[in-house]
């Protein structure tokens, strides 16, 4: 089990991959925060446009 870690910690391309891993991550919590803002302002303003129309 040791001898993998230390293989693990030598390949460059497994922290690579961790690294782009993370930054997939990192994108798709700042895109879900986003798109949930934006859903909430656009609900508003079809709300507004619904209760004019009525």
């Amino acid at each position: 089990m040791l001898s993998a870690f230390r293989r693990l910690t030598r390949n460059e391309a497994g922290a690579t991959a961790i690294e782009y891993t993370l930054i997939a991550g990192l994108i798709s919590i700042a895109a879900i925060v986003a798109m949930g803002t934006i859903g909430t302002k656009v609900n508003g303003v079809l709300s507004n446009v619904a209760s004019f129309m009525k």
